[in-house]
């Protein structure tokens, strides 16, 4: 509730907006009402499930001047802003809108772009070139989505839009240069000052991209753990950090995560979510390839290490999950593990031998490895079904980077994912009836899954073609290397990446 102060602050600044909480509302430092409707808006966030409700007035935002409600932060430089949204009821008037927006300031005739969806489903990139000047749009052929994406990058203003489930498709590009700091966020109008409408949005996220040139490794980005609900969609983010972080598992009683960052292994209890660290010993050159098995007694690691005949790469170790001095597993680098089989006895991982990397598995105490594929190109990521009949790993023989599957002894190798996307690391639900993948774009090379990028990860069941995206993130290597499902197969963990503020 506004106080005398705002009420006086307003009247001295002569703004036209009125401001409606003074408190952080989720991602959003304030919510206002922009034009000064009759009926006031509201900004509400739902902490537990992580949405937006967004209840706004107004008459129109077009022609010169707009009235509307409005949740934002300030922001500069580049971003991109992601949400699913939903219009609640049936509404009263079919150019009602909601969406994303960038706007130069709080004015009723400020400059703006917008990714908008009305009411009737008209789906536009809308769009005010200077202060006061009658706005314009690029209409999408997209109709009524329930995914948005509003990205700048310099001058440019992106719009993406999507029914959830399909790939983000551009609907809208133009060139228009803002003055930093903007205000960008959520927004909803009516369409009559008479009528008060509501807008939900979950799922949303502002990303800072990495800047040109920047090298992930050596400047590394805030994370998000976040979980994802398998039949919802719905994304829920129980911790963030300045520090980089990778690869959550989950364990077998779900009560703990574990990640790596920093060369070392983290336990994240959900319940307390406190990271705590876990005793490697000397293996403190922790990458994001580990893991539990599966009765939850050992852990994986793969850490650099330098063998005796001087040569130097990733081993791979198991350890108590308690923690204490890890065994050597493997004896030629580098390897990469990437699955326990299901009765504790045998490592699957991805080794470079002569020149090639390929599929390999070695006795879980140590011992002769062998090989279970020979295909020139890229064979990684393997991963035993719960039922142990199967390994799932990711290949590049095809040409493209694809999900394949093969008998436990490396026979019968067939390729089960298919689309435009390059899959990496299929990851089997506990009931064996799913699996998730990390897909990037066509632009990405087959054999390279980088950091810093915009990728998906899409559930595609065992026993189908069919695939669903679950999630549009910024992310890559280091989002979900590893085996992530809780034990009821209903959520997966996974860690999303900016470089800008973490809780946004």
């Amino acid at each position: 509730m506004k106080n005398s102060f705002f009420i006086l602050l307003s009247f001295i600044l002569t703004l036209s907006f009125s401001e409606t909480y003074a408190r952080k509302q989720g991602a959003f430092a304030n919510s206002y009402d922009v034009g000064n409707p009759k009926l006031k808006g509201s900004t509400r966030f739902d902490v537990s499930k992580q949405v937006y409700t967004l209840t706004g007035s107004g008459s129109n935002m077009w022609a010169n001047a707009d009235q509307f409600h409005f949740a934002s932060v300030k922001m500069s430089g580049d971003f991109i802003l992601t949400t699913f949204c939903q219009f609640e009821g049936k509404g009263v008037v079919l150019h009602r809108k909601m969406g994303l927006i960038i706007r130069a300031d709080l004015t009723p005739g400020a400059r703006y772009a917008d990714a908008a969806v009305h009411g009737d489903g008209l789906t536009s990139l809308q769009y005010r070139p200077a202060e006061n000047e009658i706005t314009n749009e690029i209409k999408a052929a997209m109709t009524a989505p329930d995914v948005i994406q509003l990205e700048r990058k310099g001058d440019t203003i992106v719009m993406r839009c999507a029914k959830s489930g399909n790939p983000l498709t551009e609907t809208g590009r133009l060139t228009m240069a803002f003055k930093n700091p903007v205000y960008v966020g959520l927004f909803v109008c009516s369409h009559d000052t008479a009528v008060i409408e509501t807008a939900k949005f979950r799922n949303f996220r502002i990303d800072v991209p990495a800047a040109e040139n920047v090298d992930g490794y050596k400047q590394q980005s805030a994370s998000r753990l976040e979980l994802l609900n398998l039949s919802t969609g719905d994304r829920k983010v129980i911790y963030t950090t300045k520090e980089h972080i990778e690869a959550p598992n989950w364990s077998v009683d779900g009560k703990f995560l574990i990640y790596n960052s920093g060369g070392l292994l983290y336990k994240f209890p959900i319940a307390t979510q406190k990271p705590e660290k876990i005793n490697t010993g000397n293996v403190t050159k922790c990458n994001n390839d580990h893991g539990l098995s599966f009765d939850g007694k050992m852990l994986a690691i793969s850490s650099s290490a330098t063998l005796p005949n001087g040569r130097s790469g990733s081993t791979v170790y198991t350890v108590p999950v308690t923690g204490g001095i890890p065994k050597a597993i493997t004896q030629d680098v580098p390897s990469y593990w990437h699955g326990w089989s299901p009765d504790g006895k045998t490592l699957v991982f991805c080794g470079e031998r002569n020149g090639d990397f390929d599929v390999w598995g070695i006795p879980a105490s140590g011992g002769k490895e062998f090989q279970l594929t020979n295909t020139k190109g890229l064979d990684d990521g393997p991963e035993y079904a719960p039922d142990g009949k199967k390994i799932y790993f990711n290949s590049v023989r095809s040409g493209q980077m694809k999900i394949w599957r093969m008998n436990p002894d490396g026979s019968n190798q067939e390729q089960v994912s298919y689309g435009p996307f390059n899959d990496w690391f299929a990851h089997l639900s506990p009931d064996g009836k799913n699996m998730i993948y990390v897909s990037f774009p066509v632009d990405v090379p087959a054999n390279s899954h980088p950091m810093n990028k915009r990728v998906t990860l899409q559930v595609q069941p065992t026993n189908s073609r069919e695939t669903k995206i679950l999630a549009y993130i910024y992310g890559g290597q280091g989002t979900m290397n590893v085996p992530s499902w809780s034990p009821d197969s209903k959520t997966v963990a996974f860690v999303s990446y900016t470089y800008g503020d973490p809780n946004y």
